[in-house]
């Protein structure tokens, strides 16, 4: 009987299990099962938070599919919630270890609840092999992708694991689940790739949806609307702070001049505590 909490960033969920004195056998396997929408619990995958030697708490997340993820800013958000909520930590800044390195978290508490998560997410990748994409360019920004007989413009970055930002001129009636999983796919991307479709509202608003590698269409992925803000400044069409809106939700995200990281801020929500027979 493996206990868990569903919780979810803007209504990307993902199934928590503390790690922290136990271990959970073949995740791959139980993120497949526990994500299933009919026959498990229903999330985008499974999030299994861990003891670490270099920061106060370790997270590892699996998609829906069984892949593992380097990172995931909605999932990261609710990690920080899971842990201070729960008392395994009485810090409202904490630092999580991940495969894309160690995120700090900035925690906002209402009534001894985590209702905001400001998390800093580190340095944009841009040199495309460490993205990883296969171009010899130095940046792949706006560049043609060939996908389904139609030419993108297409601008690539990691933010730990990697984005592919296309801009469109009508999101919501862009058709996201036929260009998504081909985008996702491309030979381009060796890993594969997160693939954002964006609509500039205006300099301070960008309107996104994701197909997410190794999950499909989400309501809302925080380092794809990360990815998005630095490829809009790349671009010339955004501010270095703006809102970005998902399907989900709003998330706040700013590109910081002076350091070069990129921070992201948005709410975490737990849904419900359960167990379930593995």
């Amino acid at each position: 009987m493996m206990k868990f909490t569903k919780m979810h960033g803007l209504g990307n969920d993902y199934i928590y299990v503390d790690c922290l004195n136990g271990i959970v056998e073949n995740p791959s396997e139980i993120a497949k099962f526990v994500s299933d929408r009919h026959f498990g619990i229903g999330s985008d995958g499974l999030v299994l938070i861990l003891p670490s030697a270099i920061a106060d708490f370790k997270m590892r997340m699996f998609n829906s599919d069984g892949s593992e993820a380097e990172m995931c800013g909605n999932a990261i958000r609710c990690v920080g919630k899971f842990v201070y909520d729960n008392g395994l930590t009485d810090k409202k800044v904490i630092k999580v270890e991940t495969l894309a390195g160690i995120k700090v978290l900035d925690m906002t508490v209402v009534e001894g609840k985590v209702t905001l998560v400001k998390v800093d997410m580190g340095e944009p990748i841009l040199i495309p092999k460490n993205i990883p994409v296969n171009s010899e360019l130095e940046r792949f920004i706006s560049e043609p992708v060939e996908v389904n007989g139609e030419v993108f413009k297409v601008t690539c970055v990691s933010m730990g694991n990697p984005h592919a930002v296309t801009y469109v001129d009508d999101v919501t009636k862009f058709p996201l689940e036929v260009i998504g999983p081909k985008m996702e796919t491309h030979c381009l991307y060796p890993r594969k790739i997160n693939a954002e479709f964006v609509e500039v509202l205006d300099p301070r608003t960008l309107k996104m949806r994701v197909w997410e590698r190794g999950a499909g269409e989400t309501m809302a992925c925080g380092t794809g609307a990360c990815a998005v803000l630095v490829a809009s400044v790349l671009n010339g069409v955004s501010e270095r702070k703006a809102v970005v809106k998902l399907l989900g939700g709003d998330l706040i995200i700013e590109w910081n001049e002076s350091d070069n990281h990129v921070y992201m801020t948005g709410p975490a929500t737990k849904v419900f505590d359960g167990e379930i027979d593995i």
